[in-house]
């Protein structure tokens, strides 16, 4: 019997459709829009347009929390929606940002849409603009291989007007183009994420990176196989020996401008599929989603290619370690020791701890690039799931500024993060018989071991490590998260590195 073929790559406009979905976003009245959407606070005036009361708004259902929306349609013009706010004192961009996507969702069947700009707004009329861009292109994203659409699914939003009040038009102008650019980053990540793992392979990402990274005047450098022997990247080639896909390594750089406020370097964790390897998974949904395991090069990736639109100030150097994680004759087995870039020696006690593998590769090439400061993502470990459920990610570090500036970053963002201690003594449940150490530690504390591990190859540099398995997929919508892929980190990447330091 033999082998049949494996697919042949994927045209990158099918691997990551959102970077060139063409979306227009300007600013002026809305009434050419299909719909348009007046945020209101709770208690607040109703704006004249809407010719309601708010106790007519109340007695249609509408309560003014954020989210609660209220759709008029009419016989001429757009159609009119009140959009809930939330209270006065708990106005910020997340709230804005919630609002929108309950909006962009009240009117599915819309591809044009204004949205009204609440002023004044606290942190300045930009961030309410940027956070209603985000809002409505997140809430109406979809990854989609159909070969005819469903009835009922939304339409994909193709133009978004922009209604700023006296004397904002500046300022809501530059917020939503900020919005767009940051928004892209976040689909981007959320397409490669539900590209299935035939598609999406080790190569196909390379090609990505290759395509649009070179499009946006990035340094693209792609190692194969006989490359990472070279460099000796022991964690990548063992966690690759049971595939018949070659692995890829991905280089990523961004260069300023002018002189680099700091140097940051990015790891990203890119297993295409996870399997689990010799120790297999069950086979349960959660196995069908191991898709998603190369969620953290994808943000990595889809936050590297705006940084030129943005004028980052700082240097970036990524390294994005792809490959799948397949049981088969030539798999690493339980019980073999790897010999990593830099020399230490891993013993590999479970083959579905390969995540810390792979990466603990490039986190050496990151030290050796001779980096300000470090930071990894990846969908690692069951245990920051079972901590913080799905909507928080965790994250840990050698250097409390750093830690402090992932999880500012996060808040900015809305996609938040806890840190988690380093605690040194359980560094021992690392020790190896045979090897520097181990690859998985005891049955308790398993994403604080995973992180401990991964710190034993960045010497010293500052670092933090961000924990995604829990974020990268929700398991129903909510706000401007759809089911599905979430893209989490990418836009959390974006706002850290604009404002990196050395």
């Amino acid at each position: 019997m033999t082998t049949p073929p494996l697919p042949t790559a994927t045209p990158v406009t099918r691997l990551a459709p959102s970077w060139f979905a063409d979306v227009s976003v300007t600013t002026g009245d809305g009434e050419d829009a299909q719909a348009v959407g007046f945020p209101i606070l709770a208690g607040g005036d109703v704006p004249a347009a809407l010719e309601a009361t708010t106790e007519a708004l109340n007695r249609a259902g509408y309560t003014g929390a954020v989210g609660s929306t209220l759709a008029e349609p009419r016989e001429q013009g757009p159609a009119r929606v009140a959009v809930g706010l939330g209270e006065e004192g708990s106005l910020d961009a997340a709230a804005v940002r919630d609002a929108a996507a309950a909006f962009a969702r009240a009117v599915p069947a819309d591809a044009a849409l204004a949205m009204h700009v609440p002023s004044p707004f606290p942190g300045g009329v930009a961030a309410a603009a940027a956070a209603i861009v985000e809002g409505v292109l997140l809430a109406r994203h979809r990854f989609d291989l159909r070969s005819t659409a469903k009835p009922g699914d939304p339409v994909a939003v193709t133009s978004i007007v922009l209604v700023p009040a006296d004397g904002d038009g500046d300022d809501v102008t530059a917020g939503a183009a900020r919005g767009l650019v940051t928004a892209r980053a976040a689909l981007v990540s959320r397409d490669l994420a539900a590209c299935p793992a035939s598609l999406l392979t080790a190569e196909a990402m390379g090609e990505v990176a290759t395509e649009l990274g070179s499009a946006v005047g990035l340094d693209v450098e792609v190692t194969d196989l006989a490359g990472l022997v070279d460099l000796g990247c022991g964690g990548l080639l063992g966690v690759n020996r049971g595939s018949e896909r070659e692995p890829r390594m991905v280089h990523l750089t961004y260069t300023p401008a002018g002189e680099p406020t700091g140097h940051l370097g990015l790891v990203g964790k890119g297993i295409t599929y996870d399997s689990g390897g010799i120790s297999i998974k069950p086979g349960d949904e959660s196995h069908s989603q191991m898709k998603n395991d190369m969620t953290g090069a994808g943000a990595i990736l889809a936050a590297m290619l705006v940084l030129p639109a943005l004028a980052c100030p700082a240097r970036v150097d990524a390294w994005l370690m792809c490959t799948d994680n397949m049981p088969s004759g030539t798999a690493m087995q339980l019980g073999d020791v790897l010999t990593m870039r830099g020399g230490t020696t891993v013993e590999v006690i479970n083959t579905d701890a390969e995540g810390r593998l792979v990466m603990a590769d490039a986190l050496v090439l990151a030290v050796e690039a001779g980096c300000d400061a470090i930071v990894d993502v990846a969908t690692l470990t069951g245990a920051c799931l079972r901590t913080f459920g799905t909507e928080v990610a965790g994250v840990m570090g050698n250097d409390p500024a750093l830690v402090a500036a992932v999880s500012e970053a996060g808040n900015h963002a809305d996609e938040l993060v806890w840190e988690l201690p380093l605690i040194a003594s359980y560094a021992s449940q690392l020790d190896s018989d045979i090897a520097d150490l181990k690859n998985l530690g005891g049955p308790n504390a398993g994403a604080i071991t995973a992180a401990l591990f991964l710190e034993r190859f960045v010497s010293g540099t500052p670092w933090a490590h961000i924990d995604i398995a829990g974020t990268a997929q929700a398991p129903a919508p909510d706000a401007w998260v759809n089911r599905g892929p979430t893209g989490f980190g990418a836009r959390l990447l974006v706002d850290l590195v604009v404002n990196f330091q050395k």
